[in-house]
């Protein structure tokens, strides 16, 4: 290995190591490194948006193709920065509202779309069963509890009357499968949190201390 490889590798280690360290307690050394990794990618970001935003979608198009029209939705981002005067902070609500308004009306169309309607019809198709049986009766089965949750939960947020009756036992249900939906999340993100563990760790065990051992 180059001594420039021998260097990357120990700051990587040390790096890592910084991070595991706030599993005792938090430390100078590991708000160190959470200050570096946040600098880092606050000036990546900086260069990245400056990159692809400003320069290709901004002044390329008006050097290249004469499209002056973009001043006004640059002269609306530079406007944003005006939160950063006291004296001229209102300024920042016209492009705030231009984005507040766009972003609801185009996210409202590609939610209902892409989210909404697939999501309704999805619910009242015949649903897969496991291992790719063709059983009519759990194709039945797993429909029955997708409809039965998805109207059960729906239920739960109808707060226009009190849930009593049968409508408070459906809003239990619903109750149900929110957790049930919950759980399922929360697995899926710490199986997620494992795999970059076991990844950190092997990182270690394999390269760094593999290095140091000749192994």
């Amino acid at each position: 290995m180059t001594t420039y490889s021998v260097f990357e590798l120990w700051i990587m280690a040390f790096v890592t190591l910084a991070i595991f360290s706030f599993l005792y307690k938090d430390n100078p050394v590991y708000r160190l490194v959470e200050s570096i990794f946040a600098g880092l990618s606050a000036g990546y970001y900086v260069g990245l948006v400056w990159d692809t935003v400003i320069l290709q979608q901004v002044v390329t198009p008006i050097e290249t193709d004469g499209e002056w029209w973009l001043l006004l939705p640059a002269v609306l981002g530079f406007l944003l920065f005006s939160r950063l005067t006291r004296k001229y902070s209102w300024m920042s609500r016209v492009p705030l509202a231009f984005v507040i308004g766009a972003t609801s009306g185009i996210y409202l169309t590609s939610q209902l779309q892409g989210l909404v309607l697939p999501q309704i019809r999805t619910t009242f198709l015949a649903q897969p069963v496991p291992g790719g049986s063709t059983d009519p009766g759990m194709m039945i089965a797993l429909s029955s509890i997708v409809v039965i949750g998805v109207i059960s939960t729906l239920i739960y947020f109808y707060f226009s009357h009190e849930h009593k009756g049968a409508l408070g036992v459906t809003a239990k249900v619903g109750i149900w499968f929110i957790m049930i939906s919950f759980g399922a999340h929360f697995g899926y993100t710490v199986m997620a949190r494992v795999s970059l563990l076991i990844g950190r760790v092997q990182f270690l065990v394999e390269d760094w201390i593999g290095a140091m051992t000749g192994g």
